[in-house]
């Protein structure tokens, strides 16, 4: 589900721009305007998924043209995947600590076996995860 919202940009010091999304009170900024609307994507798609987690609702866009711009702003479109983001985030590596005897330690090390890639192997088997 793609979802368009306008942004607001209003450039700052060194090319920097400021980045406001009206729809969702969000303000963050880019050290270019390239890097600006990839922050913005990010924030909108961070929001998006954050509502959804607290079983609140993702407010609609606005129509681009009630959105206002002082002289030295614009407003353009950007737009979020929250289902494609959301996969990111949850494929995305966590630290875990384990905890196992020593004298396997040594003998794994020994035999250069990767302990991440084992217990990811462990679990999706053991959860009977195919194909992932």
């Amino acid at each position: 589900m793609n979802i368009v919202y306008p942004i607001k940009l209003t450039p700052i010091e060194d090319g920097a721009y400021m980045v406001t999304v009206p729809d969702l009170d969000i303000i963050t900024e880019g050290s270019d305007l390239s890097d600006a609307i990839s922050m913005a994507r990010d924030a909108i798609c961070l929001k998006a998924v954050t509502l959804q987690d607290i079983d609140q609702p993702v407010p609609s866009p606005s129509e681009p043209r009630t959105v206002t711009a002082a002289a030295d702003e614009f407003v353009t479109l950007v737009d979020c995947d929250p289902e494609e983001y959301r996969r990111f985030l949850d494929n995305r590596s966590v630290k875990k600590n384990c905890t196992l005897p020593s004298w396997l330690e040594r003998r794994a090390e020994a035999a250069h076996i990767n302990f991440s890639a084992v217990l990811q192997e462990a679990l999706l088997d053991k959860l009977g995860i195919t194909g992932r």
